[in-house]
């Protein structure tokens, strides 16, 4: 990226850069557990009765006072680019796939969350700068196909003295010095930096929003409320630089943005799901998530989307399309075992990818565990070849997420 405004470098309490989730992973975690973590983590131990307070007035397990997805409503933009502090849970999640002019390939992942302590009805206004009612984590990660390695890191801090926060205009969602600006319909730029990889990327929208579920309204549960307001950017022109292993590469690909808000926690007995988003050398893309049950069986509320080349959009049913894993992969480091390959299929639409990795390592050990990564496809539509990229999540597999 060229030129991202820098925002002021204020020195935190001492404790507040402390780095720590992802996509549904919030949703999973009790309030009561998530909220003591979130403020262990950013006020420092001097600050010890504040902190305790905190603790006592954002820990109760229900989630009354916030805003819940309750049914479809129109989604507006720019405007709904921005945060929804009202909702108590909030990302913007962007990962691509980029090709060097020295034919290296890498793997993005750039992830951005927001966790509201309080509702609105009992946030009151702070005279201190570093008062706040909302934390931010960011999560970061590179694959690097040729030299067979996947780095991630983590971030938290507060919502407050210019650390961390997102705006819908000028569109920017940052923490610290990782950052995308806007706006997302147009010409963006993307950055982040961390042991030693920088990305450096120029974003433009070559499709606009794409509204999943039911006009932008995903459900994920049986009861009222277990749902996300959900759209993505599904074909992003990207080019720009990656520095990794000591040289830095000149790239260009496609990269995919996923926005959603919500409140109210995912179903009983979900334990975790299988996330893919492809990007086809036909101009079409899929996006499609299957949620696992306790017996391991895919979940009712599965689901997906077909994109046209033309960016006409079919709602895909869980009855509508199937993931079926070919393969294993056994983490070396937790032990938990993977499926490393797949096949996807739409019958109605004539349908049938391979699915498998760049690397079967792209484990993710941050404050959770899950799988995130590049991976290729290539397959038939009505017969003809296709290729592509794209990105899979596997949750749930190194222990299950419910508590």
């Amino acid at each position: 990226m060229n030129s991202a405004p820098k925002m002021p470098r204020l020195q935190p309490p001492p404790d507040v850069r402390s780095h720590r989730t992802k996509r549904y992973l919030w949703l999973l975690v009790p309030v009561s557990l998530l909220a003591s973590v979130i403020v262990w983590r950013l006020w420092p131990m001097e600050q010890q009765p504040l902190r305790a307070g905190i603790v006592a007035s954002a820990a109760a397990p229900d989630s009354s006072g916030f805003t819940s997805a309750s049914g479809p409503k129109a989604l507006a933009f720019p405007a709904d680019h921005g945060p929804h502090d009202d909702f108590q849970t909030e990302w913007w999640y962007y990962t691509g796939n980029l090709a060097a002019e020295t034919g290296e390939h890498f793997g993005y992942q750039l992830t951005f969350f927001r966790r509201a302590l309080l509702p609105p009805s009992k946030r009151a206004q702070r005279a201190s700068a570093w008062g706040t009612e909302q934390v931010y984590m960011a999560h970061f990660a590179l694959t690097d196909v040729a030299a067979s390695k996947h780095s991630g890191f983590e971030r938290l801090s507060r919502g407050a003295a210019g650390l961390a926060g997102a705006l819908a205009e000028p569109y920017k969602v940052w923490l610290e010095d990782w950052s995308v600006t806007g706006p997302p319909g147009g010409a963006g730029q993307l950055r982040a930096s961390d042991g030693g990889i920088t990305l450096s990327l120029k974003l433009s929208d070559l499709k606009g929003p794409v509204l999943q579920g039911d006009r932008g309204y995903s459900r994920k549960g049986p009861e009222q409320g277990n749902a996300s307001y959900y759209y993505s950017l599904p074909r992003i022109a990207t080019e720009g630089t990656v520095e990794a292993g000591g040289r830095k590469y000149e790239v260009q690909g496609l990269s995919w943005m996923d926005h959603e808000f919500s409140t109210s926690a995912l179903g009983p007995g979900q334990v975790g799901w299988d996330w893919f988003s492809l990007q086809l050398d036909d101009g079409s893309e899929l996006m499609v998530f299957q949620l696992r049950d306790v017996g391991g069986g895919a979940d009712q509320f599965s689901a997906g989307t077909l994109i046209a080349p033309d960016g006409t959009a079919r709602r895909l049913g869980p009855s509508d399309f199937s993931i079926r894993p070919t393969s294993e992969w056994r983490s070396p480091h937790t032990r938990a075992v993977y499926p490393a390959g797949w096949v996807v299929t739409v019958p109605g639409e004539g349908l049938s990818l391979t699915v498998n990795p760049y690397l079967a390592d792209q484990e993710m050990n941050q404050s959770f565990t899950y799988w995130e990564g590049a991976v290729k496809a290539t397959g038939t539509v009505e017969g003809k070849a296709v290729a592509g990229s794209g990105y899979t999540e596997l949750t749930g597999y190194a222990g299950t997420l419910s508590f």
